[in-house]
């Protein structure tokens, strides 16, 4: 374990501290009340600050870590005990606030109801102030989204790749026998480290950058929410810049898979990828894939134009004030014919294929979650298509498949242009198809093999039954790729 903001004894007693208040994700719910936890979820923390004016111990973190606020001494000693104060304060938790008080020198967030991640305070408490450059970020949108993705299954060895404050490590030790966790910045580890002892938890932390710190080893499941921000290549904050220009880390992440996954194991990280003027932003990142050997599945979840990107990134270290540093990373991308940039997930896998599936495709629409679930099903298809003969497979339609239809009215009646397959769970896909496709969808009740299925077909359609089998094999294998139908076992 690596150094930690506090001794062991003290991490220990913080624990104590914490639970006995009954400062949990339930704990802080049920003071509150349904409302002003709404409230809070929209930094609206009025009717939380009533609730607190007794300021027990409860009361008093809440006020401390959820609501910001500066307290007195007294009352927020009492809340640490039997942490003693001096070493709180002096392990930077807190730190002092005009009129004597003390305010929260540290984000330290109950994460469901036994664990609590230690991270630095968010640039929205702090608006008049720029980020440290070795700032440690908490749970945001992009560490949960990676959370929900992750593959739960139980794996021997699991890598979190640039752990910052350690929430991807939390949840990969559930399913995982042992965890390691790596990162650039030391002040992240130390971070990491105290959330690990905090939760009871106990990773292998390494120093270094990217994959450096594992040369050599490999793992059963990888995951990384990297420095993937796009730009001239300039550090100044390191939760956020990885030093490389453009998309070049998570490129350099998809070459260095390979040699970091054990037979059969997985990797997945959030990116973020150019979409350069002139050239298909999918062919471009399947590129990166090339000669891996590795099965990949890139989900395209958003798409952002230079200004909007650029905004968002100055706005989240408190930088938006800085007019030059906007105009200068503008002027790159427009250097660069960076259109716009896109942001999603890469998951790998080591399958032992020499010919591996590698699919790049936009999939913004709303997904059931966890998301997680859906790719491990994903991948089990794509397995289905490569060993199975799809023509003796018997097949039913996915559970709720809707068909939707668009017709024109004319002098004969309603004339239908257009028939949509949708699946209103798991990805959620909508696939329109052609009458003949939908009628061997139509079909598939799990009763006979596709090979009885298309004899039907053919008949009833007066096509040869031999060029109708050589055109539905594809079609079948898209349509199970997707979900649409089901191989009956």
């Amino acid at each position: 374990m690596s150094d930690m903001l506090l001794s062991p004894d003290g991490v220990a007693r913080l624990r104590d501290a914490l639970g006995a208040a009954g400062f949990t994700s339930a704990g802080i719910a049920e003071r509150l009340g349904p409302a002003a936890t709404a409230a809070v979820a929209r930094n609206d923390f009025r009717a939380a600050l009533r609730i607190t004016e007794d300021r027990d111990p409860l009361a008093t973190l809440i006020r401390l870590f959820v609501c910001a606020q500066s307290e007195e001494v007294e009352a927020v000693a009492a809340a640490f005990a039997p942490l003693e104060f001096a070493e709180a304060f002096d392990a930077g938790l807190v730190e002092a606030a005009p009129g004597g008080l003390v305010r929260q020198g540290v984000d330290l967030e109950p994460y469901g109801d036994t664990w609590w991640v230690l991270s630095d305070v968010p640039s929205s408490a702090r608006p008049d102030q720029p980020l440290r450059p070795d700032h440690v970020l908490g749970i945001g949108g992009a560490s949960s989204t990676l959370v929900g993705a992750t593959i739960r299954r139980p794996v021997a060895t699991a890598l979190d790749l640039g752990t910052g404050c350690g929430v991807q490590a939390l949840h990969l030790a559930t399913h995982a026998d042992s965890v390691t966790a790596t990162d650039l910045s030391e002040r992240a580890l130390r971070f990491a480290a105290t959330t690990a002892a905090l939760s009871g938890q106990d990773w292998e932390m390494l120093h270094g950058d990217l994959v450096a710190p594992v040369k050599n080893r490999r793992f059963d499941l990888v995951v990384s929410n990297p420095p993937f921000v796009i730009g001239p290549g300039t550090t100044t904050h390191t939760y956020r810049d990885s030093g490389r220009a453009g998309d070049a880390v998570c490129a350099e992440l998809a070459a260095a898979a390979p040699g970091l996954l054990n037979e059969g194991g997985v990797m997945q990280f959030l990116a973020n990828w150019e979409h350069v003027a002139g050239e298909d932003w999918g062919d471009r990142v399947a590129g990166w894939f090339e000669g891996t050997g590795l099965d990949a599945w890139v989900i395209q979840r958003e798409v952002a134009d230079p200004m909007s990107y650029v905004g968002l990134w100055l706005a989240d270290a408190n930088e938006d004030g800085d007019p030059a540093r906007a105009a200068a990373w503008l002027d790159w991308f427009d250097a660069n014919d960076v259109a716009a940039i896109g942001f999603g997930l890469v998951t790998l896998r080591r399958g032992g294929h020499d010919d591996p599936v590698v699919r790049v495709e936009d999939l913004r629409q709303q997904v059931q979650q966890p998301l997680g679930e859906q790719i491990a099903a994903w991948f089990g298809r794509q397995d289905f298509v490569r060993d199975a003969d799809l023509l003796a497979a018997r097949y039913r339609t996915a559970p709720g498949l809707q068909l939707q239809q668009e017709a024109t009215l004319g002098d004969d009646g309603w004339a239908v242009d257009r028939q949509v397959l949708v699946m209103p769970e798991g990805l959620r896909w909508s696939e329109e198809v052609d009458p003949l496709v939908l009628a061997l969808v139509s079909g598939a009740d799990g009763q006979v093999p596709l090979r009885d299925q298309l004899a039907l077909l053919a008949a009833a359609h007066e096509v040869a039954e031999e060029d109708l089998a050589d055109a539905a094999g594809p079609i079948v294998a898209h349509l199970v790729e997707r979900g649409i139908v089901e191989p009956v076992a």
